[in-house]
């Protein structure tokens, strides 16, 4: 018996420090990719690029992302993590450019930035601190990511800014719930690849940033 309790304490420890080392080098990894974002985001700001557009948007994303995702395991993975969010900070250069040259530009984008910080702060603190299983999320957050992105797709095509505007306020519970599920997919043993728990992360972070500048730019009366 004494064995037995023994191997079981020995397997609870060996798993709480594989998911403290995963938690660990995701947040690690998580704040580089930012800041590789962010210094791309800057350059395309600087150098006033021009957007790509939707389409080759879409192609570079999901592209990047396929590569990210077969290649999680080895160095390349981590090469391409830095694509992916480098190449999504360009993106969000000629973003940030049109809403700095709005009247209250600088106010509405400090705002977006600060909402976000608070919104990933919060909810992953309170993932850590609860320990809750948020797992019963995915099935209604990979549904309700699939309705959001094919309805804002139907916003742009039909140029619909009501529904736009919904796909925005949807994005934001969605991504506050991908934040949650995540980090309680670490916690708990759901996700042991620190790349793929970076990508999910930046991704929710992304996507709440700028729906909170679409939310924000309109209800400024600057759209």
């Amino acid at each position: 018996m004494k064995y037995t309790i023994d191997t079981i304490s020995h397997q609870s420890q060996e798993s709480t420090l594989a998911t403290n080392k995963v938690l660990r080098n995701t947040y690690s990894l998580l704040s580089m990719t930012l800041m590789f974002s962010a210094l791309t985001a800057g350059a395309s700001m600087a150098l006033n690029l021009p957007h790509p557009g939707i389409i080759l948007t879409l192609v570079g994303y999901f592209g990047l992302l396929f590569l990210t995702a077969k290649y999680r395991d080895s160095g390349l993975g981590l090469a391409f993590v830095f694509a992916l969010t480098g190449f999504m900070g360009y993106t969000l250069g000629p973003i940030l450019n049109a809403y700095m040259g709005l009247a209250n530009g600088a106010q509405i984008v400090t705002t977006a930035m600060a909402g976000t910080g608070a919104i990933f702060l919060g909810l992953s603190g309170y993932a850590l601190t609860s320990r809750k299983d948020f797992s019963f999320m995915g099935g209604f957050l990979v549904t309700g990511i699939l309705v959001a992105f094919l309805a804002g797709l139907g916003a742009w095509v039909f140029e619909v800014p009501g529904l736009s505007l919904a796909v925005s306020a949807m994005f934001i519970l969605l991504m506050s719930g991908l934040i949650l599920y995540e980090t309680s997919n670490i916690i708990h043993g759901g996700e042991t690849n620190y790349i793929m728990a970076t990508v999910s992360l930046y991704v929710s972070i992304f996507n709440l940033f700028t729906s909170l500048l679409h939310l924000l730019g309109f209800m400024s009366g600057d759209e």
